[in-house]
């Protein structure tokens, strides 16, 4: 019996079915803007501002994202196995594949804000060029003679369609779009239509519901009234709105409206499915009730924009857009949102037991864990940066450089930087730096005089201490690094990409980018490895954090994310050479007591695996699996809670298994 291929074929099982080391969502923080939703094969699909199509199979219990990441998606309309989404500047997209992959149809480069389908008729109504309508899937459009309105709402009922517009009222067709006459409601914005018995509802701009039951002869005015009207959908005898402040009903076909609870939310969107409905709101995400909208429940839809991360002692904080500060004692677990809860928050800064905040347009503090702010007397200011040195707390602002204060913010001064954007401030040693949108500061007497490093012109955002290495990230030109005090500057490999966040620790570099994802550097960014598993996308990573062996990312649109550190920073990148062959070398020491070091080496890039199996082919352990350069890397395994015995560890390269070596572990 050969049992050298019993073992590889065993291993070649176990590959399949792995849960592979990466980064997950943390529960929370829950959020986003919802514009829209369709249902279709039974799952629920919602367009987003700014990130793309959500998708949801089990009724709102989790959303993943769905494609068109960074788009903006107003509409969305499906029949059969096709789905299609409208967006702001693209066009109308579609899929087949149930969200998977989406392409783009001939309606391109403009913006769309309705999509309705009909009887094989899918219609799209566009941003100033009316309504256009394609009878084969989108491969070709038609445009009608509707064709110089922003048309925010359509509702067809065979060849009869209504087109609700900006400022212009309510349009019809009775002739399924060849001729179009304006109705009577002919001086309103109307963002949303249904049809009701005999009614057409019209929802309205600050006018509230207007209802029709002439086919838009005459128009009367429900008791809806000095409201916007976002959303209208009919279930059974009952008709529900989503409204700017809230959600409400109708039993009379629209004529008379009741609002029911969540009136401190604004629904832009609404769905049913079964006995579920969904909204999508302003900001928080999207609700769930199955009780006619009596009860609402916020499912977990984490597609809030999350700026800075801070810790205190275990216990995290994370700023928000617009929705202020949550806290986290359980490792992003689980998150509370703090009494500061209704602002914009740009900087987060720990000193002893306080805790500072630029929120809004002024800075704020807590003494107790953020369950009570105070507001300095710093005002009417955009602070997107705070640092320490002693006692002494220093604020970088939005257009009016940087302030102090040495009394805990009871009074601030504007030191001489005092005409330049700060979006970061790092203390090293005496030497305070300033990241500014005309290069990087500093000064070296607590902000009395300032002077520019040779780091000019470019925007700088982040800065990064470690000893005596000082990085600093740009939006233009990557990474740089200066190794005294910032008088020369080099430019990292890294510099394709907009560099927007840092972790440091040690050689140690984890680096955050605009749109291409997250980058470690084991050597002070000589050299580079992707870090983006389990990230389905390349993201907006806007801020990064190291707490209790938690690497923490705020991803834009899609909220906190966690990684193990010491998994993420395992691969070490020892040589750039380029060897000649794929290789695996034997462990050392071997036999070794809980710890070994082994080396691999990558002739060209590739994803590559290094797999730990035990005696009988289960594996026990992934130590690499990233996608590396060409080089010569060393990883480190650590045999807790293993038993003493023969292990087996196996290099993979592009799915295929390079060379199997034998170790053995003795305790």
């Amino acid at each position: 019996m050969n049992t050298k291929k019993i073992f590889i074929a065993l291993i070649l099982f176990s590959i399949t079915g792995f849960l592979e080391a990466q980064w997950v969502q943390c529960n929370g923080i829950y959020g986003g803007y919802v514009y829209t939703f369709t249902i279709s094969g039974g799952n629920i699909f919602a367009g987003t501002d700014a990130y793309g199509i959500y998708k949801t199979t089990n009724n709102g219990n989790t959303w993943l994202q769905s494609g068109l990441n960074y788009k903006t998606v107003r509409a969305l309309a499906s029949y059969s196995n096709y789905i299609f989404a409208g967006t702001i500047g693209g066009g109308v997209y579609y899929s087949i594949d149930n969200g998977s992959s989406w392409a783009q149809t001939a309606l391109n480069n403009i913006h769309i804000y309705s999509l309705t389908y009909s009887e094989g008729t899918l219609f799209a109504g566009t941003g100033g060029l009316g309504i256009l309508y394609s009878t084969n899937n989108g491969n070709n459009w038609v445009q009608t003679s509707l064709n110089n309105k922003s048309v925010r709402a359509i509702a067809v009922s065979g060849n009869i369609i209504f087109a609700g517009t900006e400022n212009s009222g309510v349009y019809l067709s009775t002739d399924g779009g060849a001729v179009w006459t304006q109705t009577s409601l002919n001086n309103q914005s109307v963002y949303s239509l249904s049809f009701s018995g005999s009614n057409v509802i019209a929802g309205t701009l600050n006018s509230g519901v207007i209802v029709s039951s002439d086919n838009g002869l005459t128009w009367m005015q429900s008791d809806l009234i000095y409201n916007t009207i976002y959303s209208i959908i009919k279930s059974g005898n009952l008709l529900f709105a989503g409204t700017y402040n809230g959600f409400s009903f109708s039993t009379n076909n629209g004529n008379n409206w009741s609002q029911a609870v969540m009136n401190n939310r604004t629904f832009y969107s609404l769905s049913i499915s079964g006995n579920n409905i969904f909204g999508g709101t302003a900001g928080d995400g999207v609700y769930l009730s199955s009780n006619n909208g009596y009860n609402w429940n916020q499912t977990p839809f984490n597609n809030q924009d999350i700026y800075p991360l801070v810790s205190a002692g275990n216990t995290l904080f994370a700023g928000t857009s617009g929705k202020g500060i949550f806290v986290s004692s359980d490792y992003g677990n689980s998150w509370m949102q703090t009494s500061l809860n209704n602002l914009t928050v740009h900087s987060l800064a720990v000193s002893q037991n306080r805790i500072y905040a630029g929120a809004g347009f002024s800075i704020y503090f807590s003494t107790n864990n953020g369950n009570n702010w105070t507001q300095t007397s710093l005002s009417y200011k955009e602070v997107h940066s705070l640092a320490f040195m002693g006692d002494t707390i220093f604020a970088g602002t939005i257009y009016s450089g940087v302030y102090y204060s040495t009394n805990y913010g009871n009074n601030w001064v504007q030191t001489t930087l005092n005409n330049r954007s700060v979006y970061s401030l790092a203390v090293s040693g005496n030497y305070i730096f300033a990241g500014t949108d005309q290069g990087l500061y500093f000064t070296t007497n607590n902000g009395g005089v300032w002077a520019q490093t040779s780091l000019g012109t470019v925007h700088v955002g982040e800065i990064g201490i470690s000893g005596n290495k000082i990085y600093a990230c740009t939006q233009e030109s990557g990474l740089f690094i200066s190794t005294d005090n910032g008088n020369v500057w080099s430019q990292i490999v890294l510099n394709f990409a907009s560099v927007v966040s840092l972790a440091v620790n040690g050689d140690y570099v984890i680096a955050g980018t605009y749109k291409s994802g997250i980058y470690l550097s084991t050597n002070n960014g000589n050299n580079w490895i992707v870090k983006n598993q389990g990230l389905n996308y390349e993201p907006i990573v806007g801020d990064l954090l190291i707490l209790n062996n938690y690497i923490f990312a705020s991803i834009a649109g899609n909220s906190i994310w966690r990684r193990s550190y010491s998994e993420i920073i395992n691969v070490k990148n020892i040589s750039s050479e380029i060897p000649a062959n794929y290789k695996i070398d034997q462990n050392y020491p071997n036999p070794f007591n809980q710890s070994t070091l082994i080396n691999l080496q990558c002739p060209n890039p590739g994803n590559v695996s290094v797999k730990v199996y035990d005696a009988s082919g289960r594996e026990v352990n992934t130590l690499v699996n990233e996608y590396l350069t060409a080089g010569t890397y060393r990883v480190r395994f650590e045999g807790n809670g293993l038993a003493s015995g023969i292990y087996y560890y196996c290099m993979i390269v592009n799915g295929a298994i390079v060379n199997t070596r034998k170790m053995i572990m003795v305790k």
